[in-house]
C-alpha cells in the first residue's frame, strides 16, 4: 500500500467521522476535503476545484432553481387542490394513495420540495379533519425516495452516480434507463408501509403551525350586498372547504354565534370572526363583496383600479412586529385605517401568544376592536416601492415579506409549468443532456421573470452544492491514488469464486449501509469508483453495480439521518428512531434482496 493510498483513506477516515459525528458543517468538511487533497498533491489544483464545474453540480443546481420556480409560481401548491379531495378516504387507503401520488411528482420534482408541501398540507388536514399527519409523512417521505430513483433527475445521487461512473469510463445512463426498476421498488414500498402502517404511532395533536409557516391570522369580514356568498350555506363556500379557514364567529344583528353550522345560510350585513393563513387571507381579499375589518380594500391608492385583485408587482404584504414604543401600541385595526405610512392598509393581527390559547377572549369583541400589544403581529399590505419607509419608524421590526401563491398570475404558472415539461421532455427524448435542457430551462425562467435571483439565491440549498464540489475530488484523489483499485483487489479475493448475484448483493449492503452514516451523495461519490474497479476486475458488466451503487445510496431507511426529507419528518418530533429502525429496517432489507436478485439477473450466465 502506497503512501498516496494511506493518506486517501486517512482522508476518507475522517470525513466519515466528520459526518457520523456533525463535528462540522458540511461547508467545512468540503473544504477540508479539497484543501488537505491539494496540498499533499493527491490531486491537481484544477481537480481539487473541479467539482465546482462538474456536470453533476451544475445540473443539481439548475434542478434547485426550477423547483424553486414551481413552488414559488405555485406550480407545486396547486397539489393541495386534489388532495383535500381525499380527506374522506380511510386512513388505510390514503396511505397508498398519498404514496402513489409522492413517488410519482418526486420522480421529476425535487422531493424535499415536495415533502415539505405534503407537510403544509397534512398539517391543515390534521387541524380541520383530524387526520393523523404520524400515519403518513413517514410513507410519503419513504415514497418520494422510491420515486425519486425512477428517472435519472428524481434525485441528486442519481446525477452524481451517473457523472462519476461516466468519468470512470462507463456508458450514460438515459432518462428512464432504470425506470422499471425504480417502479418495482415503489410498488413494494407502498404495499409494504401500507401492511405495517399499524407500527406508526398515532398522532392529529397540532404543533406544527410554527413550523413551514402555517401561522394563522385573525380578520373580520362583511358580506355587501353584491356579494355572490349571500344566499348561500356556509357549508357550499370556499370559507368553509378552504383548509386554511376556520370560522370562530358569525354576527348578525348584533348577535353572536360562536359556533356558526355549516348549514346556516349567509345573509347581508352578517360578519365574521375567522382565523385563516396568508393565501386563505389574500383569496378572501380577491373576492368581490366581502369587507376585510369593516372596510374595502380594493386598492393601495385612490386613484388605483379598483380590482380587488392583489397585486404582487406592485404591492406586498408584510408582517409588522410591535416592539416597545412602537405607535401603533395600543391603537386598533380601525384606528389604523388611513393612518398607515403611506396609505399601507391592515390586514390582520396575530397575538404574541398561541392563537388556539387565546380564542375564547377573542370571541368576545371584534377583531378589529382589538388593541395592538408589545409582541403582537399586523399584517399590512403595502405597495413595494414603499416598504423602505418601514425602516424609519422606530421601535417596529419587519419580520418578512409574504409571498402568496394565490397571487400569482396564471400565465407565469402556465408557462413555468410548461418550462418544466420541456426540460423533462427534451432530457427524457435525448434531444439535449440533461445538464443542457436544466441549463435552458433555467435561462427561461430567468427571462420571462418567472422567477426572482433574490429568491434563488435565499433558497438554493448550498450544503449539496459544496458537499458535491467536495466530496467529487475526493473520487478522483481515490483513482489518482489507487485507493479503488486496492479495496476492489482485496474485495475480490474474499467473493472470488462468488455468484455475481451475491457480489452485488455485498456492495448494495455495504452502500447502504455507509448511506446510513454518512450523506446518500458522499456515499455515492466514495462507492460508484469502487463498484466500477470491482466489475472490471470481475470481467463483469458495469452497469449493475454502478446500479446497485444507484439505488443502495439513497435506500438507508433504517436510519432519519440517511436521507434529507427522513430528516425532515423526524425534526418534527412525531416520530422516533425506532419508527425508522424497525420498519424503514424491515423495509431496507427486503429492497436490498429483491434488488440483488434483478441486478443479478443484468448479468448473463457465463
Amino acid at each position: 500500500m502506497s503512501i498516496e493510498i494511506i493518506y486517501v483513506f486517512a482522508v476518507l477516515f475522517l470525513v466519515v467521522l466528520f459526518f457520523a459525528f456533525e463535528i462540522f458543517p458540511v461547508d467545512k468538511i468540503a473544504f477540508f476535503i479539497i484543501v488537505s487533497l491539494l496540498l499533499f498533491g493527491v490531486v491537481s489544483p484544477e481537480e481539487a476545484i473541479s467539482g465546482f464545474s462538474n456536470s453533476a453540480t451544475i445540473t443539481v443546481l439548475c434542478l434547485m432553481i426550477i423547483a424553486i420556480a414551481l413552488e414559488q409560481n405555485g406550480i407545486i401548491n396547486l397539489l393541495a387542490n386534489g388532495l383535500k379531495k381525499l380527506k374522506t378516504l380511510p386512513i388505510l387507503l390514503m396511505i397508498p394513495v398519498f404514496m402513489f401520488i409522492s413517488g410519482s411528482i418526486s420522480a421529476f420534482i425535487s422531493t424535499t420540495a415536495v415533502v415539505i408541501v405534503f407537510i403544509k398540507i397534512l398539517t391543515e388536514l390534521s387541524v380541520k379533519y383530524n387526520i393523523p399527519r404520524s400515519k403518513l409523512l413517514l410513507p410519503i417521505s419513504f415514497a418520494g425516495i422510491l420515486g425519486g430513483s425512477c428517472t435519472l433527475m428524481g434525485t441528486s445521487t442519481n446525477l452524481i452516480v451517473n457523472s462519476v461512473a461516466t468519468k470512470f469510463g462507463a456508458e450514460r445512463f438515459t432518462f428512464f434507463e432504470f425506470s422499471m426498476y425504480g417502479l418495482i421498488f415503489l410498488a413494494i414500498g407502498i404495499v409494504f408501509i401500507t401492511l405495517t402502517s399499524f407500527l406508526l404511532p398515532w398522532d392529529t395533536s397540532n404543533n406544527l403551525n410554527q413550523e413551514y409557516e402555517l401561522d394563522q391570522y385573525l380578520t373580520s369580514i362583511e358580506f355587501e350586498p353584491s356579494s355572490e356568498l349571500i344566499d348561500k350555506k356556509i357549508m357550499d363556500t370556499f370559507l368553509y372547504n378552504d383548509l386554511g379557514i376556520t370560522l370562530l364567529k358569525l354576527t348578525r344583528n348584533g348577535i353572536s354565534n360562536k359556533s356558526p353550522g355549516k348549514y346556516i345560510t349567509l345573509q347581508k350585513g352578517d360578519k365574521l370572526l375567522l382565523s385563516c393563513n396568508m393565501d386563505s387571507l389574500v383569496k378572501i381579499k380577491e373576492t368581490e363583496g366581502i369587507l376585510i375589518n369593516n372596510y374595502a380594500v380594493s386598492g393601495i391608492d385612490d386613484n388605483e383600479d379598483e380590482s380587488n385583485e392583489f397585486d404582487s408587482q406592485r404591492n406586498a404584504i408584510v408582517e409588522l412586529l410591535m416592539l416597545p414604543g412602537a405607535p401603533f401600541l395600543k391603537r386598533s385595526i380601525t384606528e389604523l385605517k388611513g393612518k398607515m405610512i403611506h396609505g399601507g392598509l391592515p390586514l390582520a393581527i396575530k397575538r404574541r401568544k398561541n392563537i388556539q390559547n387565546v380564542t375564547d377572549k377573542l370571541l368576545n369583541i371584534n377583531v378589529e376592536k382589538i388593541k395592538l400589544k408589545v409582541g403582537d403581529r399586523l399584517l399590512v399590505e403595502m405597495p413595494k416601492d414603499r416598504l423602505t419607509d418601514l425602516s424609519t419608524v422606530e421601535n417596529m421590526a419587519v419580520l418578512q415579506e409574504h409571498t402568496s401563491y394565490a397571487s400569482v398570475s396564471k400565465y407565469k404558472k402556465m408557462l413555468t409549468f410548461c418550462i418544466l415539461i420541456a426540460v423533462i421532455g427534451l432530457a427524457a427524448s435525448g434531444v439535449l443532456s440533461i445538464l443542457a435542457s436544466s441549463l435552458t430551462g433555467c435561462f427561461l425562467l430567468l427571462m420571462f421573470n418567472c422567477i426572482e435571483l433574490s429568491k434563488v439565491y435565499q433558497n438554493i440549498n448550498w450544503e449539496i452544492i459544496f458537499l458535491l464540489a467536495g466530496m467529487i475530488p475526493l473520487g478522483i484523489a481515490m483513482n489518482n491514488s489507487g485507493a479503488d483499485v486496492w479495496v476492489s483487489s482485496h474485495l475480490l479475493e474474499l467473493i472470488s469464486g462468488k455468484q455475481p448475484t451475491i457480489i452485488i448483493g455485498l456492495i448494495f449492503l455495504f452502500t447502504m449501509l455507509l448511506s446510513g452514516i454518512i450523506s446518500n451523495n458522499a456515499t455515492a461519490i466514495i462507492m460508484t469508483p469502487i463498484a466500477i474497479s470491482l466489475a472490471s476486475a470481475s470481467n463483469l458488466p458495469l452497469k449493475p453495480f454502478i446500479l446497485a451503487v444507484l439505488f443502495s445510496a439513497n435506500f438507508s431507511f433504517f436510519t432519519p439521518l440517511g436521507y434529507q426529507t427522513n430528516t425532515l419528518v423526524y425534526g418534527l418530533g412525531i416520530y422516533k428512531f425506532k419508527h425508522f429502525l424497525i420498519i424503514g429496517g424491515m423495509l431496507s432489507i427486503i429492497l436490498w434482496i429483491t434488488a440483488s436478485f434483478l441486478l443479478g439477473n443484468m448479468i448473463p450466465e457465463s
